[in-house]
């Protein structure tokens, strides 16, 4: 009975890791991505680069408050999907306007702005003293999905 929990549990590890991005080094993305990635944001640090099912994700540092960014880029060297950090500030007042109205005593712990094709989302958390918050938010405000963290 012990040897088929382990042999269940083994596989089941492998499996979760195999889905999994995979870090790679930059001499394994296509210079196409590579070239577009350093046109559009020359002056990053702290660059890693992944393989993420069949796209190209890296992950960076920008700016004097060390922003973070994910960018996923097909072979081509097309930008798929984009998260960077923002600061409470950059949210739209819509979103503002919809936690003090919705989520008063909360304070925003941290803001993500996701780009996606032609859409934008942002991902806000949110905390009092006894309770979290991951809210996804349309640039009109509009609560998408809310999780209790």
């Amino acid at each position: 009975m012990k040897k088929t929990i382990l042999t269940f549990v083994t596989g089941l590890f492998l499996v979760a890791s195999s889905s999994f991005a995979q870090d790679i080094p930059q001499s394994q993305v296509p210079s196409l991505v590579i070239n577009n990635f350093q046109m559009a944001f020359p002056k990053v640090y702290d660059i890693e680069w992944e393989m993420d099912g069949n796209l190209y994700k890296v992950e960076f540092e920008k700016g004097l408050f060390s922003k973070d960014y994910d960018i996923w880029y097909d072979q081509t060297g097309k930008i798929i999907r984009q998260k960077e950090d923002i600061s409470n500030s950059d949210l739209p007042q819509a979103i503002t306007s919809t936690i003090k109205s919705q989520f008063g005593g909360y304070r925003i712990d941290e803001a993500q702005k996701n780009t996606e094709g032609q859409t934008i989302t942002y991902k806000v958390e949110l905390e009092n003293f006894s309770q979290e918050w991951k809210v996804i938010f349309d640039a009109n405000g509009k609560i998408i999905q809310k999780i209790a963290d």
